[in-house]
C-alpha cells in the first residue's frame, strides 16, 4: 500500500515537470543564433584620420593707437559679438588732444565770425564810397584765410576723436576669444596684437597626411567627419585646402575639410575622425561565399530585417568570384547597412525570426 503511494506521488510530479516545459508548435520555429555580417561598400573606409576642429578663418586684433591697457573684458573662450568691447587704453592723453581741438575749433569760429562782420561793413563802406576796393578785396581774403583755418580745426578735432575712438578695441565680427597676448598694465604699440578672435559659423576639420595618400584623398567623393567623443554624431565635410609644403619635422601634409552644416557640438578643438571614400553608396559589394545559396539557377542571401530580426529571402546579383577563394563579389540587390546571414543559410526559411550573434567581418 505504502509503495502504491509513492508510485502515484512519482508520476504527479513528473507530469508537473513535463507540463512546465515549453511546447513548441509544428509550425513553430525556436529562435536560432545566427553569425551575420553588415554589408559594406569595397573600400568604403578608404582613408581614416584623426583631426581637430579649427577655425577658417581667425583675425589678430590689435590697438591703433599705442597706450596701457587698463581693462580687459573678455577671457580666452569668450563667445563675443560683432562692436563688443573686448579691451581699453587709458585715454587721458586722448582725451586732452580732443579738448585741445575742441578749443581751436571755437577760437576758429570766433575768428570766422569777426572775419565776416568785417568783410560785409567793407562792402557797405565801398557801396556808400567810404572805402576804397583795396580795403574790401583785403576783408574778403581775411574772410576766405579764417574759413580755411576753421576747417583746419574741425578737422583736427575729427581725428583727435577718432585717436579717442582707438582706445577702445572692439570684436569685428561674431566669434569666440581664441588667445589673449596682453593683459591689464601693459603697454601696447600700435598694431601689436593683444587678441585673437575666430569666427564660429565657418570650421574646418584639420588633419596630418602622409605625401603617399595625398593622390587617393583628392581623389575621394565622399568625406564624413565623425566627433569621437559620441561617434553617432557626424557631418559630411568637402576637401578645401592642401598645404603646398610637407611639415619639416613629420614630412606630412596639412589639409583642411570644410565642414557642411556642422552643429554646435563641433566645437573648437574637439578631436574628429575624418573618414574619406571613393565610391558611392550602392556600388559593388563583398560577401563570404558561404553566405550565398542558390534557387533554380538564382543567387540569393537571407537579409534580416532591422526591426523585427525576421529573415527576408533576397535575391543578389553576383559578378565572379574574388581573388579570395571564400569571397563573392555582388553588383546588385543590396544596400550598405544590410546585415546578412552567413552560416548555416540551408537551415533558414523566409520569415524566420532569428537572434543576432557573432558578427564576421567582411
Amino acid at each position: 500500500m505504502h509503495h502504491h503511494r509513492s508510485k502515484t506521488r512519482a508520476l504527479a510530479l513528473l507530469g508537473s515537470l513535463l507540463a512546465a516545459l515549453p511546447v513548441h508548435s509544428a509550425d513553430q520555429d525556436p529562435v536560432r543564433t545566427v553569425v551575420f555580417a553588415e554589408v559594406k561598400a569595397d573600400h568604403s573606409d578608404l582613408l581614416r584620420f584623426a583631426g581637430t576642429i579649427q577655425p577658417r578663418v581667425e583675425a589678430d586684433l590689435a590697438f591703433r593707437t599705442f597706450g596701457r591697457i587698463i581693462r580687459n573684458s573678455v577671457q580666452v573662450g569668450d563667445i563675443v559679438k560683432r562692436d563688443d568691447i573686448l579691451m581699453e587704453l587709458d585715454p587721458l592723453t586722448a582725451q586732452l588732444a580732443v579738448r585741445s581741438a575742441q578749443a581751436e575749433v571755437r577760437s576758429a569760429e570766433a575768428q570766422l565770425e569777426n572775419a565776416r562782420i568785417v568783410a560785409n561793413r567793407n562792402q557797405i563802406l565801398v557801396s556808400s564810397r567810404s572805402a576804397s576796393q583795396a580795403d574790401l578785396e583785403v576783408a574778403e581774403q581775411a574772410l576766405i584765410a579764417a574759413q580755411a583755418n576753421l576747417d583746419r580745426a574741425q578737422a583736427s578735432l575729427q581725428k583727435a576723436n577718432q585717436q579717442l575712438g582707438y582706445t577702445t578695441l572692439r570684436a569685428d565680427f561674431d566669434g569666440a576669444i581664441t588667445r589673449r597676448n596682453a593683459d591689464v598694465g601693459e603697454t601696447v604699440a600700435v598694431g601689436q596684437a593683444v587678441l585673437e578672435l575666430a569666427r564660429l559659423d565657418q570650421r574646418d576639420a584639420v588633419i596630418d597626411v602622409p605625401e603617399s595618400l595625398l593622390e587617393p584623398l583628392r581623389n575621394s567623393q565622399k568625406v564624413q567627419i565623425d566627433l569621437q567623443l559620441d561617434p553617432t554624431v557626424s557631418v559630411g565635410g568637402s576637401l578645401r585646402e592642401i598645404a603646398p609644403d610637407a611639415d619639416p619635422t613629420t614630412r606630412s601634409y596639412r589639409v583642411k575639410i570644410a565642414l557642411d552644416d556642422a552643429p554646435v557640438s563641433f566645437r573648437l578643438g574637439s578631436v574628429v575622425s575624418v573618414s574619406l571614400t571613393n565610391v558611392v553608396e550602392n556600388a559593388e559589394v563583398t560577401l563570404p561565399s558561404s553566405a550565398v545559396f542558390s534557387e533554380n539557377g538564382i543567387s540569393h542571401v537571407w537579409r534580416i530585417e532591422p526591426e523585427t530580426n525576421q529573415l527576408k529571402k533576397t535575391e543578389v546579383t553576383v559578378v565572379a568570384e574574388t581573388t579570395a577563394a571564400d569571397t563573392l563579389r555582388i553588383l546588385a540587390g543590396l544596400s550598405r547597412g544590410d546585415r546578412i546571414v552567413v552560416t548555416g543559410v540551408d537551415q533558414l526559411k523566409d520569415g524566420q525570426v532569428v537572434k543576432l550573434g557573432q558578427e564576421r567581418r567582411t
